[in-house]
C-alpha cells in the first residue's frame, strides 16, 4: 500500500498502517485535498494485500478539529447547490470507503476529536481514547444539521438514538468518561499509553485471519439493513466461503498440533 501521501502522515509497518492528519499547530484540521486523499486512499485500502489493519491515530495531542474554517467553511458560504453538494458527497464518500476497505481500522483519539474528525473516530471499527479526549460533532453549533457523513445512521447504532440525539441537538462534547459509558469508546488509557494500545489491538488483528477479518467488517456493514432470516443466509454464506480458506484449515492442522496458529490472510 502507498505510502507516498502529500496531504497526511502514513506508514506501513508489519501489516499495520499508520495514520494521522498532519497539521498540529491547527490541531489537525482537514482540507479539501485531506478529504479527497484520504478518500482515494482507503479506496485503494481494499486491494492491498499489505496492510491487515490501520491505526488511525493523533498529531501533536490532537486527533482532528474537523473541517478547516478558512480552507474550507469560508470557501462553501460562496458555492452553488451544485458545487456544495459535490463537496458532501464526496466527505460521504470517505466514510463509505472507510467502511468498503475491508480492514479493521483503530481509532487512537487524544485531545481535540470535533466535527469531522469525530466522524473519522466514528467511522472506525475500534476507538481507544485518552482521558482528556473531548468529541464533538460540531455541526449544529455552525448552523447545520447534525446528519453528516452518516452520523444520524452510524453513531445511534454505537451510543443509542436518545445519547445520539443530545449530541447532535446540542453539539456538545462527550467526554472520555462518557464516551466508554457509553460505548464509544472500547477502553481509556492515559495518553502515554495511547498508541502502544491501539497498536496492540491492531497488531492482534494483524496477526489473525485477514481474509475472515475482512468478511467480518463487510458483514458488520451490510447486516445494518438486513432483516433477521438475511442475515443468517447471508452469515451462512459468508461463513462457508471463509471455510474454503487456508487459514481455516491451518487453524484446524495447528489445533491438532496442539501449536498456535500461524495466519497468512488467505
Amino acid at each position: 500500500m502507498r505510502s507516498d501521501v502529500t496531504h497526511f502522515r502514513c506508514r506501513v509497518e508489519d501489516g499495520i498502517a499508520h495514520l494521522s492528519l498532519d497539521r498540529p499547530d491547527r490541531k489537525n484540521p482537514l482540507t479539501f485535498d485531506s478529504y479527497a486523499e484520504l478518500r482515494d486512499w482507503f479506496r485503494d485500502l481494499r486491494y492491498a494485500d499489505d496492510v491487515r489493519a490501520v491505526v488511525f491515530g493523533p498529531n501533536g495531542g490532537n486527533f482532528s478539529s474537523g473541517g478547516d474554517v478558512h480552507d474550507i467553511i469560508g470557501p462553501l458560504t460562496g458555492m452553488t447547490m451544485k458545487e456544495l453538494l459535490e463537496f458532501t458527497r464526496m466527505t460521504g464518500d470517505l466514510v463509505k470507503a472507510m467502511i468498503g476497505c475491508g480492514k479493521p481500522i483503530v481509532a487512537a483519539v487524544e485531545g481535540v476529536c470535533a466535527g469531522a474528525g469525530a466522524i473519522i473516530a466514528m467511522a472506525s471499527d475500534l476507538r481507544v481514547a485518552t482521558p482528556d479526549t473531548k468529541v464533538a460533532f460540531l455541526f449544529n453549533k455552525v448552523g447545520l444539521a447534525g446528519c453528516d457523513m452518516g452520523a444520524c445512521a452510524i453513531l445511534p447504532r454505537i451510543i443509542g438514538q436518545g445519547r445520539a440525539a443530545e449530541l447532535l441537538y446540542l453539539g456538545r462534547s462527550m467526554s472520555a468518561e462518557e464516551g466508554a459509558a457509553w460505548g464509544f469508546f472500547n477502553r481509556v488509557v492515559p495518553a502515554a499509553e495511547l498508541m502502544d494500545a491501539a497498536g496492540g489491538i491492531a497488531a492482534r488483528i494483524a496477526a489473525g485471519p485477514g481474509f475472515a477479518n475482512m468478511m467480518t467488517k463487510t458483514m458488520l456493514a451490510q447486516e445494518w439493513s438486513m432483516g433477521l432470516e438475511q442475515a443468517i443466509e447471508a452469515e451462512a454464506q459468508a461463513q462457508a466461503i471463509c471455510m474454503q480458506g487456508k487459514d481455516f484449515h491451518r487453524a484446524y492442522h495447528a489445533f491438532v498440533a496442539r501449536e498456535k496458529p500461524v495466519f497468512e490472510g488467505d
